[in-house]
């Protein structure tokens, strides 16, 4: 009850002082998105800006991998100078080697792909840059403040050459610059660094370890953000870094909390909304809704790999079919290459699937899930029990918190076998601590809020040196549902 009222008090105040400020109208928005999964999490933010009544602009280029127009939003689709093709090739290097025997460089090798997806997204800036007439056209709206995720540079530019303020909407950028942009303590005795495999809980040697990688992180990031620092000194101030330019930024929106990120310290413009992607719930279809109700007591298993993977080699799949004809459960299985002949009955293949609908079911049980962000928060905020797979990126990061946090279990995709799979899948089931440590984390989260009561969204003040008064959370919730919904689970599992 007190965390509950505390979260009220919080809510009142951030209405009263909107409430201070001069009358509140619909702001105008500009949003430069970064494509890929990036967009779709933004993209939940930009069309509930536009639902609460501020005009909003995204800014589209030619070639896009996921990013659409819609009815929520107007786009501006702009040129640029490589095509559709090179997009999806250089995309395809990116997520390349996921499917073979890991290697002591692969480190080095997905800073390299990173690198080059990067630069071919510098080039698509300078080619928004370099078009006048719409680069007129947009100064001459006269956006309010500009969203955009600083993974990428172009929309940090954009912003300090319209005098706007930058609102960022991240997960964290490569090598802590958000954290160092806005002068953050970082201190290595307790927070691991990337890729490191430690947790907060450090013995000397970890911590040399730590201090290790840090150093070989600012000399690779150096290689990683020199395009990012030419772009800024070009085309904003001669000798100006990127990391300086995002200094200014005017409020930073993390996605992530501490169900999920290890202890750290903060910046008063730094605001957690870990868990906005599982906010909303909808019906399932007609026809998912009889698969998975079929499920009866023994409830099904939601498997999806994100976008990053588009085929799954044969002899890997082959292991998950078998181990699924042994098992009660149903399974929803996003898969997307071509279906062998002998798929067991109890599984359900789709090109596509509501990931947080299905997760939201009272009948979900599993979830195997590579381990990206958006992923596995809507794990948490449901509190479905995980089985992962990390594949690429930092999802090794957040596989290594959530199996810290006692509600997960890690598989090597290039190991895996039937009998791996069945044994966790039991194990999960049965494993009364899992559930609780998923009950303690999703009171950790503040819960027993509706969704989207939770933002007050932009206060407009029209001021010289305040048009941004306001970007804040205003916490009532994002999964309050799931608590009721979970608990006799819980209670089942915990012998209570």
């Amino acid at each position: 009850m007190r965390t509950i009222e505390r979260l009220t008090s919080l809510g009142l105040l951030a209405w009263f002082c909107c409430l201070s400020a001069e009358p509140v109208q619909g702001g105008k928005v500009l949003v430069m998105p970064v494509d890929g999964s990036h967009w779709l999490s933004m993209k939940i933010l930009v069309k509930e800006l536009s639902l609460r009544g501020h005009e909003v602009v995204v800014l589209v280029p030619e070639s896009s991998l996921l990013i659409q127009g819609s009815d929520s939003y107007r786009t501006e689709v702009f040129t640029v100078s490589y095509s559709q093709q090179e997009l999806d090739a250089n995309f395809n290097e990116l997520r390349k080697g996921i499917f073979v025997p890991p290697k002591s460089t692969d480190f080095l090798l997905d800073i390299q792909r990173l690198i080059d997806f990067t630069n071919l997204q510098v080039r698509g800036c300078e080619s928004l840059l370099h078009n006048e007439a719409l680069m007129s056209q947009l100064r001459a709206e006269g956006f309010d403040v500009l969203l955009t995720d600083p993974f990428l540079p172009c929309g940090s530019v954009l912003a300090h050459l319209f005098s706007i303020p930058a609102v960022y909407f991240l997960r964290g950028l490569p090598c802590g610059l958000d954290l160092k942009a806005n002068q953050c303590p970082t201190p290595l005795s307790y927070i691991p660094k990337f890729y490191s495999g430690n947790t907060p809980q450090m013995n000397f040697p970890q911590r040399v370890k730590n201090v290790f990688f840090s150093f070989v992180e600012s000399y690779l990031c150096k290689l990683l953000y020199a395009n990012f620092d030419y772009l800024a000194s070009k085309y904003l101030e001669d000798g100006m870094t990127y990391k300086e330019l995002i200094s200014h930024g005017a409020v930073w929106l993390l996605r992530y909390d501490f169900t999920f990120e290890w202890p750290r310290p903060l910046m008063p413009n730094m605001v957690l909304i870990g868990g906005i992607n599982c906010a909303k719930k909808g019906p399932l279809p007609a026809d998912l809704e009889e698969f998975v109700n079929g499920s009866g007591d023994d409830g099904f298993i939601v498997f999806t790999l994100g976008s990053m993977v588009s085929n799954m080699p044969d002899k890997i799949a082959k292991q998950f079919f078998d181990a699924f004809r042994q098992i009660p459960q149903r399974v929803v299985w996003r898969y997307t290459g071509v279906p062998p002949t002998d798929v067991p009955e109890n599984v359900r293949l789709m090109k596509w699937l509501p990931q947080n609908d299905l997760l939201a079911h009272p009948k979900a049980q599993i979830f195997f899930t590579h381990g990206g962000t958006h992923g596995v928060y809507e794990g948490i905020c449901n509190a479905v029990p995980m089985v992962m797979f990390p594949l690429f990126g930092d999802q090794g990061d957040n596989v290594h918190r959530m199996v810290a946090r006692g509600v997960a279990e890690k598989l090597s995709m290039l190991e895996v076998t039937s009998e791996t799979v069945v044994a966790t899948i039991r194990k999960l089931i049965n494993d009364k601590r899992t559930w609780r440590s998923l009950w303690t984390a999703l009171e950790m989260m503040g819960l027993s809020f509706s969704p989207w009561g939770l933002w007050c969204p932009i206060c407009l003040r029209k001021e010289p040196n305040s048009s941004l008064m306001l970007f804040d959370k205003f916490l009532k919730g994002f999964c309050g549902d799931t608590l009721e919904r979970h608990l006799q689970t819980y209670q089942r599992t915990s012998g209570s």
